[in-house]
């Protein structure tokens, strides 16, 4: 075997007509059935040949065999050539925009409230999408994006970064959750009036500082009962009467069966939820139909 064949790669073409040459046992038949002429035929196997440095066809009488080496190519080549075949065949769906696979991100109030239902719609448009969602808090979220492991942000805004691309899509009242009966001001609580309840707040993140600075007043630091990582939780703690809180409407679409009193503020709060993307990323039709749905979201 020539000492440089491991170095060099084969050739599908040239592995396909040597196989076709063993098989119809003629070059001219083989010329035939890939619509080439004789001469091209036997150059592609003389350069297959070449190549790996080892006789492959050999003439015995009017048909043309496998040698020893040659046998034991066909192998290797058929195998190789399948494999091939499969794998054009799973790019089709790819190539055709039937299939592809979209990573997002998100923090909890999304992902449980906003991203399943858009999901619904982007798979019925194509049912061949793969979609997984990753949560996590913002911060994370956009180092992964940053990363390239994620193809889409959706997160609280302001988010920031020179090489993302940011499009506001959702907004959102954010509210006073209450105790079931508890009596609300009829023109809705003000900061005054929330800071001497007992708050149970979501820690950290966009949602929380837009939070703090609406309860702000002068020479007073907003001091929560108690904080959570997880806004489900806190619902849970405000029905069984433990506090009170300022949360997504999102999250209080379903307003656990009358366990919770929620109201707007006054002033109202709004938060603004946004797709976050890099400058650089390929919008595949995945991409581009989980935008579109995202975009279509009426709550």
């Amino acid at each position: 075997m020539h000492k440089d064949f491991f170095c060099m790669p084969l050739h599908l073409d040239q592995l396909a007509t040597f196989v076709n040459v063993a098989d119809l046992g003629s070059f001219t038949a083989a010329a035939d059935k890939e619509g080439l002429t004789q001469p091209a035929v036997s150059l592609q196997v003389k350069g297959l040949e070449q190549r790996i440095g080892v006789r492959l066809i050999e003439r015995v009488g009017r048909r043309a065999q496998p040698t020893a080496a040659g046998l034991d190519l066909l192998v290797y080549a058929r195998r190789l050539l399948r494999e091939s075949a499969a794998a054009e065949e799973a790019m089709t769906p790819y190539r055709d925009g039937a299939s592809g696979h979209v990573r997002i991100g998100s923090g909890g109030t999304a992902s449980i409230h906003l991203l399943p239902r858009a999901i619904a719609v982007a798979r019925k448009s194509m049912p061949g999408l793969e979609i997984t969602v990753r949560i996590g808090d913002a911060d994370d979220i956009l180092r992964d994006l940053e990363a390239n492991s994620l193809d889409i942000a959706v997160v609280a805004l302001p988010a920031s970064g020179r090489n993302f691309e940011i499009e506001p899509f959702y907004e959102e009242e954010l509210l006073a959750v209450a105790p079931a009966g508890s009596l609300l001001p009829e023109d809705g609580p003000d900061a005054a009036f929330m800071r001497d309840r007992t708050l149970l707040l979501y820690e950290g993140g966009n949602t929380r500082r837009a939070i703090d600075t609406w309860l702000a007043a002068p020479d007073i630091r907003i001091r929560p009962a108690m904080e959570f990582g997880s806004i489900e939780a806190i619902k849970e703690l405000v029905a069984v009467g433990l506090g009170w809180s300022i949360l997504p409407g999102l999250a209080l679409k379903r307003d656990r069966a009358g366990l919770v009193t929620t109201s707007s503020l006054n002033p109202r709060l709004t938060r603004r939820l946004g797709m976050v993307l890099r400058r650089d990323k390929h919008l595949t039709r995945g991409l581009r139909e989980m935008m579109k749905c995202l975009r279509a979201f009426k709550g």
